[in-house]
């Protein structure tokens, strides 16, 4: 028995797997289904570092984290955009930033 030296992961889909016809190779359907579950939760991953990172941020910036943590803010929320469990199929403006509302006078 030999012992690999590093461990190799799959960086895509499958090759074989064809979004016509998904059930033609059950085992390439199911690698797939891996591969979204996989970068689902690198996404979500993504999402919980830069939340730490933004309350980071704000707790050391004070009052004025409105300013400095502009960028990082505008990154986290670009970030949770689309990614969760149930999202996947929802219109981007159901989950997108809320639109301005014209105020009548």
């Amino acid at each position: 028995m030999v012992r690999k030296a590093e461990v190799q992961f799959d960086d895509g889909p499958p090759d074989d797997f064809d979004p016509n016809n998904p059930y033609a190779d059950p085992v390439a359907m199911l690698e797939y289904r891996e591969y979204l579950v996989r970068e689902k939760w690198i996404d979500i991953e993504k999402a919980k570092i830069l939340r730490e990172r933004l309350k980071w941020c704000y707790r050391i910036e004070g009052v004025n984290h409105l300013q400095k943590c502009k960028k990082l803010r505008e990154q986290y929320l670009e970030s949770t955009r689309g990614i969760g469990w149930g999202k996947d199929h929802r219109p981007y403006e159901l989950h997108g930033p809320k639109k301005e509302t014209e105020s009548v006078e």
